[in-house]
């Protein structure tokens, strides 16, 4: 099963899930750097809620709270204002 295939994303927020993608894949290159990464799990478009997994290095990062709050949430709410929370699952 690929990524693509567990990601729950509806078919009436495909351009919106295009735009997270595009975000999120802007944001991996820095995970990148320091041996991790993330996955795309979920996105809710009507509860605002976008749900991520942390692979590699970030799995167990310390600091990793951090990066989802102030770089992850912070950069997809400055671009997607309708997003209310980013978790990590």
């Amino acid at each position: 099963m690929s990524k693509s295939d567990k990601t729950k994303i509806k078919p009436e927020v495909a351009s919106s899930a295009e735009v997270l993608n595009k975000i999120l894949d802007s944001i991996r290159p820095a995970l990148a750097r320091d041996g991790g990464s993330l996955e795309l799990v979920s996105y809710d478009q009507t509860q605002g809620l976008v749900e991520i997994s942390f692979v590699g290095a970030c799995a167990h990062c310390p600091v990793s709270d951090v990066t989802l709050k102030q770089l992850i949430e912070s950069e997809i709410r400055s671009q997607m204002p309708g997003i209310k929370e980013v978790r990590s699952v």
